[in-house]
């Protein structure tokens, strides 16, 4: 019976002090929602009086080593950093037999053959090695089954290392906290609204969504998330934030309070908990019950195709469908009044037998409190609008113009509905509606709202006259 050979590596001999995960006595993890976060991760050393070479392991394999800061909290003045290095040429098969050529190493082939001897050359694909029997080549990829090698050459690590040289006042144990930042670990707010039947109030529901990918594990972490746009200069350089004082606030049923920081808002698990690498963890964020809301039906043809101005003038005739959204306040007095990070919002609303049917989908950006949410659900089945340029007169020696518009709404629902149409006067900064069948709301310089009621089974016809002059 043939014996296989397993690759054997022996950690390279380290006069210093090694310091793993396992000494950890506890690690902060704050993530931002722009794929970085911050790790203050402090461990219990024994250091010696005099000079320290310390070997820190199981750091994040994406950490910024420009943003590695270490200091002792048990003496901060009398233990200091002299020489700081990170570590990352990380070992694989290739790097292995590239930097063990004229040691001796074993290998054993497909057929049972052993090879003994030194290692000669390797370019990627065959290994030459001289041993008792001779020079022999060997093709890595498609005859080998084991490599052996004596030990982990100088230079090569098995996980990302931080390297320190530390000078150290007097002989002890120091409690350090090492924090840095890393990439490639992020978050984001998922929601789920939950329509009554009768289209008036909502009950909705936040879930964090945490993707690690930073090439470490945080066990047992006390997790903070900041929510906010954070400028990061092109250097990666970190500008450490300075905290606001402000009370923390909870929602009910909510694992996380909210409270400002700087000019972002933070939000931190009132628990411990543990990041796995290669992991996505949701943590529900709030709960908030019967949050008043209005269903809105708008009629803006510029909104719904998203062209320029001239594009949607260029037709006598256009015909769309009416877009529906839902408006809530993110207030005290509905239920919620916690600021609201930014991510993505899934509508269902109840059928007849109680069971949940989706209804739609939008994102949100970061919402204070107090301030509105509009969410665009889809386009109205039973309602259609429709816009026509009826008139055009112009005086371009007398300097003016006049429009007629003429706009439909059909609304083949059983029930009444109030349809805003929004319209974009456009050709010049001066205007006036000289004429119109129903009332407006001038919503900025160059846009007005009307707000068509609708009875069911019928059609309502707007009409209006505007004057441009220059």
């Amino acid at each position: 019976m043939k014996k296989a050979f397993l690759m054997f590596l022996a950690i390279v001999f380290f006069s210093g002090l090694n310091v793993f995960a396992d000494q950890q006595q506890s690690v902060e993890l704050t993530v931002y929602n722009q794929n970085f976060a911050l790790v203050k991760d402090k461990r219990l050393l024994e250091l010696k009086k005099g000079i320290n070479d310390i070997r820190f392991s199981d750091v994040a394999s994406y950490i910024e080593p420009e943003s590695v800061h270490f200091k002792s909290l048990t003496d901060p003045a009398g233990c200091l950093i002299q020489e700081q290095n990170y570590e990352y040429d990380l070992v694989s098969a290739d790097k292995l037999l590239k930097k063990y050529i004229d040691n001796a190493i074993k290998i054993l082939t497909k057929e049972g053959k052993l090879y003994e001897g030194k290692l000669l050359s390797y370019d990627g694909a065959n290994i030459v090695i001289s041993g008792g029997d001779g020079i022999n080549m060997v093709t890595r990829q498609d005859n080998i089954t084991n490599i052996a090698f004596g030990e982990l050459p100088e230079g090569l690590i098995t996980k990302p290392t931080l390297m320190w040289q530390i000078d150290n006042r007097k002989n002890g144990k120091h409690l350090t906290e090492v924090s840095y930042l890393t990439k490639n670990i992020k978050w984001n707010a998922d929601y789920v609204m939950v329509v009554d039947k009768l289209d008036k109030n909502i009950d909705l529901s936040g879930w964090v969504t945490l993707d690690n990918k930073s090439g470490a594990t945080y066990k047992d972490a006390k997790l903070k998330l900041i929510a906010g746009d954070v400028n990061r200069a092109q250097d990666n350089l970190y500008d450490r934030a300075i905290e606001k004082s402000f009370a923390m606030k909870e929602l009910s049923g909510a694992q996380f309070s909210e409270k400002a920081f700087f000019e972002y808002h933070m939000y931190t698990l009132g628990r411990s908990t543990t990041v796995k690498n290669n992991q996505i963890k949701q943590v529900s964020l709030l709960n908030a019950e019967s949050v008043p809301v209005k269903k809105l039906f708008v009629y803006d043809p510029v909104d719904y195709y998203g062209r320029r101005w001239f594009n949607y003038e260029s037709s006598s005739s256009k015909e769309q469908k009416i877009k529906v959204k839902l408006e809530f306040e993110n207030s005290k007095a509905n239920n919620l009044g916690m600021p609201l990070p930014k991510g993505k919002i899934k509508v269902y609303k109840k059928d007849t037998d109680e069971s949940l049917q989706f209804i739609g989908e939008d994102t949100i950006d970061h919402t204070p409190k107090d301030e509105k949410l509009l969410i665009y659900l889809g386009d109205a089945f039973d309602v259609v609008g429709e816009r026509k340029k009826i008139n055009y007169r112009e005086d371009s020696r007398a300097r003016w113009s006049e429009e007629t518009f003429e706009i439909s709404i059909r609304n083949h629902k059983d029930t009444d509905i109030v349809v805003s149409v929004v319209e974009h006067l456009w050709r010049h900064a001066n205007w006036k509606i000289i004429s119109n069948t129903h009332e407006f709301d001038k919503k900025d310089a160059q846009t007005i709202q009307f707000n068509l009621p609708v009875k069911k089974d019928s059609e309502t016809k707007l009409e209006y006259i505007v004057r441009y002059w220059w």
